[in-house]
């Protein structure tokens, strides 16, 4: 069985900054793409980063860009996201997602999906 268990998550002060981490169990992902995903209250999820296997392609949100930084390990068959300066409107349950091989930023495109993790940023 497929697993994927986000951690990290938590509240934290604008400015401040948080590391998701997401480990999966049950297969190997070194050969497709991983991402997180985020969804806010009212809001549809919404694409934040995606890193290849190899992590020599990495894709960003434009708003996250420069704060943002996505990165994996394949021996330890986990992917981190490294969130700095963090804003209100970063406020979000952030998902891991595995298996994409194409079209990295859709949800669509993504076989297996972690529980989620929940980040809050206060003003």
């Amino acid at each position: 069985q497929v697993q994927l268990e986000e951690t990290g998550g938590g509240l934290v002060q604008a400015g401040g900054s948080l590391r998701l981490s997401c480990v999966a169990s049950g297969r190997t992902f070194s050969g497709a793409f991983m991402a997180w995903f985020r969804q806010a209250p009212g809001k549809e999820r919404e694409f934040v980063a995606a890193i290849s296997g190899t992590g020599t392609l990495i894709y960003y949100l434009d708003s996250v860009k420069g704060r943002f930084t996505i990165s994996r390990d394949n021996a330890k068959n986990t992917v981190y996201l490294q969130m700095n300066s963090l804003k209100p409107e970063d406020t979000a349950v952030y998902s891991c997602a595995a298996g994409a091989q194409y079209s990295v930023r859709s949800v669509v495109s993504y076989g297996f999906w972690g529980q989620g993790t929940q980040v809050a940023v206060s003003s």
